[in-house]
């Protein structure tokens, strides 16, 4: 959930979208192994199952769903729908559930990769300030919008800078800033229709002040009001246009 991660560089998208100079990638593996233990692992998956809960109500039970650079699946093993699938750049396809379809590949790629004109709804969380760049990001939401059906939708969890401030940049691994009104202008741009957008939802990550017990985080969730105290991450919703 909150905490960021998901996608660094193997093959990097600034490698195809910017000049890549010669310095090495950063490694994802050696990042998490830095930044999560086991522990946190157990902890962020505990939240998820009650983030979850609440995000079912933006999926139909009968909806085809993909969690784009999904990490280990904390949201994908979360949400109920008829046919799950899940990608990041990473091999995670041993975290998954057995009925969850995984496909390797950067974001980027997915138009290439997966079918068009095919999901329900398209998934990202803590994923898009990985990017290298605007110009990405707004790729990034393209390609969402090509694999989405007419009427499908797009669900965007995304740490807010207006709201983190200075400690957006206190992980190696982000790159791009964004508030939700460049997000939503770049949703616009890339041919999304608003149909939500929570401004203040969920704390940064799940080492900040995030009630940790199960009940504690459905009781937050419950409580909007607490919403404006701790939320720092937006929630946005946009919808593909029937007609496209």
């Amino acid at each position: 959930m909150a905490a960021p991660f998901k996608r660094l560089k193997q093959e990097s998208d600034a490698d195809r979208v910017g000049p890549a100079g010669k310095l090495p990638p950063i490694v994802l593996k050696e990042v998490y192994e830095q930044r999560f233990s086991r522990e946190d692992e157990v902890a962020k998956e505990a939240i998820w199952r009650e983030v979850g809960r609440y995000l079912q109500r933006f999926v139909e039970p009968g909806a085809r769903v993909v969690d784009i650079a999904c990490d280990i699946g904390y949201f994908i093993r979360n949400i109920r729908a008829a046919d799950r699938w899940a990608t990041d750049i990473r091999d995670v396809a041993s975290s998954l559930p057995k009925d969850v379809h995984f496909v390797r590949a950067s974001g980027l790629d997915l138009a290439d990769v997966l079918p068009n004109d095919h999901f329900d709804l398209a998934f990202f969380s803590n994923y898009l300030e990985h990017l290298s760049s605007t110009e990405a990001v707004l790729q990034q939401l393209k390609v969402a919008f090509s694999i989405l059906k007419p009427g499908g939708r797009v669900l965007i969890l995304q740490p807010n800078i207006r709201l983190i401030g200075g400690s957006y940049w206190d992980f190696i691994d982000h790159q791009t800033a964004l508030t939700e009104k460049s997000l939503a202008e770049a949703a616009a741009m890339a041919g999304f229709t608003h149909k939500k957008v929570i401004t203040r939802f969920l704390p940064y990550t799940t080492k900040s002040r995030f009630p940790q017990h199960p009940l504690l985080v459905r009781a937050y969730l419950g409580f909007p009001p607490a919403w404006l105290l701790l939320g720092k991450q937006t929630l946005y919703l946009g919808e593909k246009p029937r007609s496209a």
